[in-house]
């Protein structure tokens, strides 16, 4: 299991306290310095089975000064949207638990993070 992390996030840090708590084995990879890739970030949404718009933090500064929220949400821009993400890591909603089963969760509750053990 991996847990995609901004520290400075409460979300994430209540994260990994339930992780620790449940005892759980996990990688944290911080996102913002560790920045994934174009193919990692299309391969967490397959596994998520989310659009990349579905992701993205669009009330940061940088949405704003790209337009995002003018862009079209089709598949046609859905490499622009992944470009942006990559781009602009900050933009990547947080925190993203990877499960053992392949699939991920976006867990900014405790339900998703207990979902996210589960699996």
């Amino acid at each position: 299991m991996e847990i995609w992390i901004n520290p400075a996030c409460s979300k994430c840090r209540g994260a990994l306290t339930l992780l620790d708590a449940e005892g759980a084995d996990y990688t944290v990879r911080r996102y913002l310095e560790d920045v994934p890739s174009p193919d990692e970030i299309r391969a967490v949404l397959g596994r998520l089975g989310l659009e990349p718009w579905d992701i993205t933090r669009t009330q940061e500064a940088a949405a704003k000064e790209l337009g995002l929220k003018d862009w079209p949400r089709d598949a046609a821009h859905r490499d622009r949207w992944v470009a942006a993400l990559a781009e602009h890591p900050k933009l990547i909603q947080r925190p993203i638990i990877t499960a053992e089963d392949g699939s991920a969760v976006v867990a900014r509750s405790e339900e998703a993070v207990r979902d996210a053990l589960s699996r």
